[in-house]
């Protein structure tokens, strides 16, 4: 979510009049960093999880599951026995909403095969160990989006009302949804004040037999007169038959799992980028899994365009809604998909970025004649289009020669589906690439899964040279429910990923040479080198022409050293199912009116249910293995060898 700072923070009028200092500053921070690291090179594989859970409180009397907001008491409790730990697998105190808990391994994976199986083992000592701290009725869950977030009745414990949301004006989410850390209230603030209203956020309303037509919510206080922002549901913010929601805690009040690695240079770094480009929007459909909003279901199954929207602080005049001097709009929020290819490879075709892409021409003609080269120095020049949203007064002059925290303002406010890391000052940590779409699942099993599966293909694209390149105006987002855009498996290297390569190797690894362009390459027309396929064709394989990313992965894991029993470990995480459980439940539930609406009583056997999943109480073979059982993380260490 950012860096927490203890200080003063500024209103969105006086942090404006610093936005260009900060601008400036945070490119003379980047440059440094450029010139001390751009030649380094040989760093090893190191790779983590991120894991965000949601703290569920169950009233078993009134069945009703609620979000515990201790998160501050809870933390704190973690924070007195981390000394007696062997490591410090302790979730973060940096999420967005009061309810949450954010947890990474101790240390870095590598890329033995041991450290790869013990992801699963990893991930369920960390929840076991939050767990800890809880309440008996308390629960951490990781679970996308809770269906009964913002409302009307009781959601929280304990229950505040939203009359008093100084910070969003929201119709629905109180003030004590958010951290009390003054970052965000105010990040909250000063998006609704850049933005000139509140965010609007609409999603399609599943239409069941029963749903009223046209549908108008019944439960948005239409008359509430308390913010000058109030009439805006009524005047149109709100739409006909979708559910609407109002404030930045929809957004960032979402749990997902997000995956960093280390690459071996900055050459490197910006080739996986690339390749993982196209990726992002497969992961996000594939792991879908929150199709209940506001309690309703919609007619879509994934956060990315509720997260979009929460955090959407571009102005009217930016968003084409109102003219502007210069005509100058931004096509998207600063939460969205990647814009630009970045590797400064011959792969990398002019035609790839072929969407309209607005950057700071100032800023990019000062990485120019710094010597950044086109591809990377355009990047970044976009990423500064932004503003800093939250800057505190004490940390506006700062040593740009040993500090990058003006650039990490607006580097780490462009939530993207990827994103390029350059190192920390005075770190031993080199550059790195951050995986963001991925929705986090029910259970330790199945994130564990899809990190595994990441990891493995990220280093099936490096191994066999793989080119996945469409252009990036086909990298959408949110995915379509049948269909998405890939290249056709396009091998540049002599490594083919059908035969793989005959040496086997005991580690995944880093350092993989970029290919020269063969003599025989010929270049065709772009539309030539993509096409739509489904979900199931996109893993599993398409024909002769096309083996699947399972295929890829498969091919890369003849290249291990690996033996039969860790072969089947790893081919257990590679049986991906999509996430389509949850609505199945709603719908099943004997108490669902088939009215779209999800009550409470349903929203408390869902808790449950998913609880009692996540501890192997509960068989579901469409979603986990006939012979799943939770790891036991009080027996074992995580990352040992």
């Amino acid at each position: 979510m950012g860096l927490l700072y203890l200080g003063t923070p500024l209103t969105w009028d006086e942090a404006k009049q610093s936005a260009d200092h900060v601008r400036e500053h945070g490119i003379t921070q980047f440059l440094y960093t450029w010139d001390r690291v751009k030649d380094r090179c040989g760093d090893e594989l190191l790779w983590g999880d991120e894991v965000e859970y949601m703290v569920v409180t169950f009233d078993d009397k009134e069945k009703n599951a609620k979000l515990s907001l201790r998160q501050t008491e809870i933390l704190a409790k973690l924070s007195q026995v981390v000394g007696d730990l062997t490591d410090d697998d302790t979730p973060a105190p940096v999420k967005y909403g009061r309810y949450m808990l954010e947890s990474t391994p101790g240390s870095p994976y590598t890329g033995s095969i041991p450290d790869l199986l013990s992801v699963e083992t990893n991930m369920h000592y960390r929840r076991t160990l939050a767990k800890r701290h809880l309440k008996a009725n308390e629960i951490p869950f990781t679970f996308t989006s809770f269906p009964r977030l913002g409302t009307h009745g009781i959601f929280t414990e304990p229950h505040f009302s939203s009359d008093d949301a100084k910070s969003s004006h929201s119709l629905f989410l109180p003030e004590e949804i958010t951290n009390p850390h003054a970052r965000f209230p105010t990040l909250t603030a000063n998006i609704r004040s850049r933005r000139g209203s509140k965010v609007a956020i609409n999603l399609p309303i599943f239409i069941d037999e029963k749903t009223p037509r046209p549908f108008v919510d019944p439960t948005i206080p239409w008359q509430r007169s308390i913010y000058q922002e109030d009439p805006e549901a009524k005047n149109g913010a709100a739409l006909i038959d979708h559910i609407y929601m109002d404030a930045m805690g929809f957004g960032m009040g979402c749990c997902c799992l997000q995956l960093t690695f280390q690459s071996c240079n900055v050459d490197e770094a910006r080739r996986m980028y690339d390749a993982l480009v196209p990726v992002g929007p497969i992961m996000l459909a594939l792991t879908a899994a929150s199709p209940a909003w506001r309690g309703y279901l919609a007619d879509v199954d994934c956060r990315w365009n509720v997260i979009a929207g929460s955090v959407d602080d571009r102005t009217p005049e930016e968003r084409g809604l109102r003219p502007s001097k210069d005509n100058y709009t931004i096509p998207k929020s600063r939460y969205d998909s990647v814009d630009l290819y970045i590797a400064n490879n011959w792969t990398n075709k002019p035609e790839y970025n072929d969407a309209h892409v607005p950057y700071n021409e100032g800023i990019f003609q000062r990485l120019r004649n710094h010597g950044i080269d086109e591809m990377l120095a355009k990047h970044v020049a976009h990423l500064f289009i932004r503003d800093p949203l939250v800057i505190f007064s004490e940390t506006i002059n700062q040593d740009d020669t040993t500090s990058n925290d003006h650039f990490e303002n607006i580097q780490s406010t462009n939530w993207q589906t990827l994103r390029f890391k350059p190192p920390p000052p005075n770190s031993p940590i080199g550059w790195r690439v951050e995986f963001r779409s991925m929705e986090v699942q029910m259970t330790d099993f199945e994130n564990a899964a899809f990190a595994v599966f990441i990891v493995l293909l990220s280093r099936a694209i490096l191994a066999f040279n793989l080119n996945f390149y469409i252009p990036i105006s086909k990298d959408v987002l949110p995915p379509g429910h049948d269909t998405l855009t890939i290249s056709p498996l396009s091998c540049s290297g002599s490594s083919s990923p059908v035969e793989g390569a005959p040496a086997k190797e005991k580690l995944l690894r880093n350092c993989f040479p970029s290919v020269p362009r063969p003599s025989f390459v010929e270049d065709g027309p772009i539309e030539d080198e993509y096409e739509e396929m489904t979900v199931e064709e996109i893993f599993v394989g398409k024909g002769s022409k096309f083996p699947g990313l399972l295929g890829v992965v498969e091919a890369y894991i003849d290249t291990l050293d690996v033996d039969e029993g860790d072969r089947s470990q790893i081919n257990k995480y590679l049986d991906l199912t999509p996430a389509t459980w949850i609505r199945n439940f709603v719908r099943s539930h004997p108490s669902y009116n088939r009215d779209s609406v999800v009550s409470q009583e349903i929203n408390y056997d869902l808790m449950v249910a998913v609880d009692e999943i996540e501890r192997g109480v509960r068989r579901v073979p469409e979603l986990l293995p006939e012979d799943y059982a939770p790891t036991d993380g009080y027996h074992s260490k995580p990352n040992s060898p």
